[in-house]
């Protein structure tokens, strides 16, 4: 049985691969475009049985032609995941387009699909929660999210031939995202700030949010992967379902959690924030012009709909995830 990873050589993909490899499973077509060579690296240490570039595969996909026998599921991973970019007609033909013409394939031919959405469709909704009056994505990225989520409500109320899952990923953070440059996750930022200049940055006040008090809920990769295979194994089930922690930590966390667990790997005590702030280890800047009104100072998942559909398992806290995070990073960088 083969199963297709799009996406395959990024960051939520390539740990995907890695956590079907653990389980033995290595009959994997990879999908991905790796313009930018560097990717390649997070599938090195996988085993995949071939790889497909996103553009033929699509192309393939849509002539329905693919050249694989007893599909077993897709995980569609790939899109553009830069919630800066600003080009519409990329962004929806990349994300919606794409996710679409896959969706369809793998309904005609019967095949689980399981994808990532966003909580960027909730925009700056204080509710995050899956319904839609409480979804207003604030760019066009979000939007490209949102448009294929509705399509997806509209395919279930009509009956699926095959099990489709969304993921509506929040603050992912964790091994394998060292490609993302400026859309890597803060964690990852704080991390290389801390070793390169002995501190890190944090947003000054905002929103009615003191210095490094805006709060997102920030979710490990590691619980991520367990998510996806948890539907993978119960292909009865199908939803679009938010994907954090359901609980929201203020960047404050993060900041500590990353500088600690570096300041651990250093073989010093651990300190308070107030303790970090004050040795100038935590640091806050003016918060920037080109985000204000256009940033979420606050997400928390409802992840009642996940924990009905039977998922049990507990998710890392901030202070957990980035323990084991920053423990991955010193072991490779």
């Amino acid at each position: 049985m083969t199963i297709i990873v799009t996406g395959a050589a990024g960051f939520i993909g390539s740990n995907i691969v890695k956590a079907l490899n653990e389980r033995g499973i290595t009959d994997i077509v990879a999908v991905d475009n790796l313009t930018r060579g560097e990717k390649f690296a997070n599938l090195a240490e996988c085993e995949i049985a071939h790889y497909l570039d996103k553009h033929e595969f699509i192309r393939q996909v849509r002539e329905h032609i693919l050249p694989f026998d007893n599909i077993e599921a897709v995980f569609h991973d790939g899109a553009c995941s830069d919630t800066m970019e600003h080009n519409g007609l990329y962004m929806m033909d990349n994300n919606y387009q794409y996710s679409l013409d896959l969706l369809d394939w793998c309904q005609d031919e019967r095949i689980p699909y399981l994808y990532a959405s966003s909580a960027a469709v909730y925009g700056k909704g204080e509710v995050f929660r899956e319904e839609r009056e409480l979804e207003q994505p604030l760019n066009v990225y979000g939007y490209s999210k949102f448009l294929f989520d509705q399509v997806v409500r509209r395919r279930m109320e009509e009956g699926l031939t095959a099990q489709v899952v969304g993921f509506r990923y929040f603050n992912v953070y964790g091994p394998r995202e060292q490609h993302k440059g400026r859309m890597a996750s803060v964690a990852f930022h704080h991390f290389n700030q801390y070793r390169e200049q002995g501190y890190v940055n944090l947003f000054g006040g905002y929103d009615g949010y003191g210095e490094g008090e805006q709060s997102r809920d920030f979710v490990s990769v590691e619980d991520v992967v367990k998510v996806n295979l948890f539907f993978f194994d119960h292909p009865e089930l199908s939803g679009i379902f938010n994907l954090g922690t359901g609980r929201s930590q203020p960047f404050n966390d993060l900041a500590a959690a990353t500088v600690n667990a570096c300041r651990a790997a250093e073989g010093k005590e651990k300190m308070s924030l107030p303790e970090l702030v004050s040795a100038g280890l935590v640091r806050y800047i003016p918060f920037p012009d080109a985000l204000k009104g256009k940033y979420q100072s606050f997400t928390e998942a409802d992840i009642t709909q996940l924990r009905e559909a039977g998922y049990e398992e507990p998710f890392y806290d901030v202070e957990q995830g980035v323990s084991r995070y920053v423990k991955w990073m010193l072991e490779r960088f």
